[in-house]
């Protein structure tokens, strides 16, 4: 009885104290701090005033490694300085980090950096937060709806590590502001865009600058966290932008990898939503079109994974700042021999129909795509849709790539998967003789290459 009543009175008196310092706390937090917002032009600057103020550092201006001697900063990133060192985590502090692309996957990509002691940041969006992207933004309110993305991103951050040096620019990444964006020798730069013509044309300029970049996919559509990878964007699957931008960057730059990217292993659960007008009828998208060549249609998100995706892209950034080697698990394809053999098969018929193989224009990952996703793994006269699986390499030997058009190359949308005799016959034929005498399989056959065609960006 006499432990009961001990155990009691202990548990009373740790209420007690709770309950008191509970009540300092929220006393402290019933005066928040003033703000006073100014808009010049696009600019919003917060400035706090008087008292009741948090412990602040005495550093301003440029970063520098000697910021960690300052106590405030130092205690706030004392855990990555355990986990890195103090040395590494003075050049990540040191560091200076593009970020372009401020959605679901930038704005947490660009909180964490922060939040890791990046020393200076630029944010770069022309988009302004809208309420459907609270469902994903880092730090984005409410309030905040109507504001440039990188706007918000700065006001949020200027609270959180007042001693990082933060630009926003509230521009398009183009021709014209390449210069604006990628001067000043960054660290580092992050591609968080989703429109394929604005990101092949980044990766390009970093690779022809010589900067590190890392570049996030495909996002949208996907459940599963355990399936996110970092790898070079040659080894990316399942992933249509990574694929068009693959594509684009080799066609278009001579860029055949030595990019890494994060990218999910997933295959999409979900297509664009069809674009409605004011109407409430089907509408043609790119009549909307703000910006020309940028996405008006909806894909769905889960908020989760995209900011999955920006916390993949801090980790990695951060522990090559700070000189940490982590050895990324490895994409493993099992079916990559049999795709390598349909390609060969490819090169081989060209060189023997046209003399050469210069107009083959896919590599192994691509062939793995038109025979998986277009064909799934059947020749394109069979009427039945089966799924991929051991039938398929039970009948590979059997079949091979030729091209739809024989007047154009041999691209993702100029291949058909024919069994061996029914590409001879097909290749003696013309695609008018094809329409005239088979509609049906002439417009089923051009349904599918029109799908590779949009999926890649053509």
């Amino acid at each position: 009885m006499e432990e009961k009543v001990k155990v009691l009175a202990i548990i009373g008196a740790g209420a007690v104290l709770g309950s008191a310092a509970t009540l300092a706390i929220s006393k402290l937090l019933s005066n928040p701090l003033p703000i006073n917002k100014q808009s010049i032009g696009k600019e919003y600057i917060s400035e706090a005033v008087n008292s009741n103020e948090l412990p602040r550092s005495n550093y301003s201006g440029m970063a520098t490694p000697n910021l960690l001697t300052d106590e405030v900063v130092s205690e706030q990133l004392t855990r990555n300085i355990q986990f890195f060192g103090l040395e590494a985590q003075q050049k990540v502090t040191a560091s200076y980090v593009v970020v372009i692309g401020l959605g679901g996957v930038g704005s947490h990509a660009a909180s964490m950096l922060l939040r890791s002691g990046v020393g200076r940041l630029l944010l770069v969006d022309f988009d302004q937060v809208t309420v459907s992207s609270l469902n994903r933004h880092a730090v984005a309110t409410r309030e905040d709806v109507g504001t440039p993305k990188a706007l918000c991103l700065k006001k949020h951050f200027q609270s959180i590590f007042p001693e990082c040096h933060i630009d926003a620019k509230v521009i398009l990444y183009d021709s014209l502001s390449e210069e604006d964006i990628l001067s000043g020798h960054p660290d580092f730069v992050l591609d968080c865009i989703d429109n394929i013509d604005t990101k092949v044309a980044l990766l390009a300029a970093c690779v022809r600058r010589g900067l590190k970049v890392l570049s996030a996919t495909g996002a949208g559509a996907r459940a599963d966290p355990t399936r996110i990878r970092v790898a070079d964007l040659r080894e990316s699957t399942n992933d249509p932008l990574s694929r068009a931008v693959r594509h684009r960057l080799r066609k278009d730059h001579g860029i055949d990898g030595g990019i890494p990217v994060v990218f999910s292993l997933e295959k999409p659960k979900a297509k664009l939503l069809p674009f409605k007008g004011p109407s409430g009828e089907e509408e043609n998208p790119s009549d909307y079109q703000i910006v020309p060549g940028f996405r008006v249609r909806i894909i769905p998100v889960l908020g989760t994974i995209p900011a999955i995706f920006g916390q993949v892209m801090a980790s990695y950034v951060a522990t090559q700042l700070a000189g940490l080697q982590v050895q990324m698990e490895p994409v493993v394809n099992f079916d990559t021999d049999h795709y390598r053999m349909l390609h060969q098969r490819l090169i081989e018929h060209e060189e023997l129909l046209y003399g050469t193989s210069m107009q083959v224009e896919v590599d192994v990952e691509e062939v793995m795509y038109i025979a998986k996703e277009l064909w799934h793994g059947r020749s394109a006269r069979d009427l039945s849709i089966k799924d991929v699986g051991r039938a398929m390499w039970r009948s590979v030997n059997e079949l091979m790539l030729v091209r739809w058009d024989q007047t154009k190359p041999a691209s993702v949308s100029n291949l058909i998967l024919l069994r061996f005799k029914e590409a001879d016959e097909h290749e003696s034929r013309s695609l008018e003789d094809i329409k005239e005498e088979e509609p049906e399989f002439f417009a089923r056959v051009t349904s599918v290459l029109k799908r590779a065609e949009l999926e890649f960006g053509f």
